[in-house]
């Protein structure tokens, strides 16, 4: 053991800095720390700023690398290996601002730190456009030659390789089956049904708003769960009146009061091929979210379903985000998610927002795996064997 770095030395150091006699002090610090087992990274890093001082930035590099090999994530020493490269006009310059943007600690920064922050910011925000160019203009030919959600897939790619977008994957709370395709919106073209909901879109919201008025329609909170329950992510919403359902079919049960008067719409879902599971599916409901409420990040509980919504009611400015993707609603408009991938909505208007929401099998389950989701979800749901209908 070689012991701390010798106090005496580092006072001497101190010493020949406040002479200003930088040269001899970096001579002094260098083998004092390369001798110690015990030097810490500001110890490095003040090496590190001699070095940059005496226009030595290769050697000033080699001091902020021993920094970061004791604080991988020490952010000054992220920053000023970020500024030292690109003062040599390293290639790796942006990807090192990255590094240390992304270890910015809360809160605001001062004096010649703020400001170095401040310029690898600039640097950053012109190279990532500069990089994002590039990409684009390689990438550009093969989309152009791709039909639509080939297309979609390249650009996210490139997305993805731009850190523009983050990674998101299926993560069910309760049920899930491999192998199947994760991502968050999914091709129309494997659901040839939508553009019979979206034509019947005007019946449907007759039909919804026949419900509403009704004295025997069927309105309920979204959310209905004991107050013991650990989903502390829901507790604003539970039984709130803010986020109500009009459900057409619950759990795998018809509920007449409410479907009686919807036959277009009940018509319309035989279409569907939405699972039969005992005590948990088909599903279909008309969800009405209040004026300026917002419904938390969330996911569902199987990634063997998916869901489609089909727009009814929405004023301006109503979205809905599942992982990377943000979708304004669009009345008419519906579209296909994986509700197992995070997602989360708002209503930032003075209006009601009202969609129609109903499940659907995962299009890659073949049959035989459908049978055995039925029979076990179906089990966990009704405490019985579920056969399959």
């Amino acid at each position: 053991m070689s012991g701390p770095v010798d106090p005496a030395q580092l006072a001497e150091v101190d010493r020949l800095v406040g002479s200003g006699n930088l040269a001899a002090a970096a001579q002094l610090l260098e083998p004092a720390l390369a001798a110690s087992d015990q030097a810490t990274p500001g110890h490095w890093l003040q090496l590190a700023g001699l070095r940059r001082a005496l226009k030595q930035p290769r050697r000033a590099l080699d001091a902020v690398h021993a920094a970061l090999v004791l604080g991988p994530n020490d952010f000054l020493a992220l920053v000023m290996r970020a500024g030292l490269l690109e003062r040599l006009g390293d290639g790796e310059a942006g990807t090192a601002w990255e590094h240390a943007l992304a270890q910015r600690p809360p809160g605001d920064l001062s004096g010649p730190l703020a400001n170095a922050v401040s310029a690898g910011e600039r640097y950053y925000a012109a190279w990532k456009n500069q990089r994002e160019g590039e990409f684009a203009a390689i990438t550009a030919p093969f989309e152009a030659r791709a039909d639509g959600d080939a297309a979609w897939r390249i650009a996210r790619f490139r997305d993805n390789a731009l850190r523009r977008t983050k990674v998101y994957y299926s993560e069910p709370t309760h049920f899930h089956f491999p192998g199947l395709t994760q991502r968050e919106f999914h091709p129309r073209t494997a659901h040839p049904w939508l553009a019979d909901f979206e034509a019947a879109t005007a019946a449907i919201r007759d039909e919804m708003l026949g419900v509403m008025k009704s004295e025997r329609a069927e309105l309920v909170p979204y959310l209905q769960y004991q107050a013991h329950e650990p989903l502390a992510q829901w507790r604003d919403l539970n039984r709130n009146p803010d986020w109500t359902a009009i459900h057409l079919l619950k759990d795998g049960e018809r509920i007449e009061a409410n479907a009686a008067q919807c036959p277009v719409t009940m018509k319309l879902l035989e279409k569907v091929p939405q699972p039969a599971i005992p005590g948990a599916s088909p599903t279909a409901l008309f969800s009405l979210l209040a004026p300026n409420t917002a419904i938390p990040p969330h996911v569902g509980v199987n990634n063997a379903r998916l869901l489609c919504h089909l727009p009814l009611v929405v004023p301006e400015g109503c979205w809905f985000r599942v992982g990377a993707e943000t979708r304004f609603w669009r009345e008419g408009e519906a579209f296909v998610f994986d509700d197992t991938m995070e997602h989360e909505a708002a209503n930032p208007s003075d209006q009601l927002r009202v969609v129609m929401i109903f499940d659907l099998w995962h299009p890659d389950l073949v049959p035989v795996e459908r049978d055995a989701i039925s029979a076990l979800v179906g089990r966990e749901c009704t405490g019985q064997t579920g056969t399959p209908l």
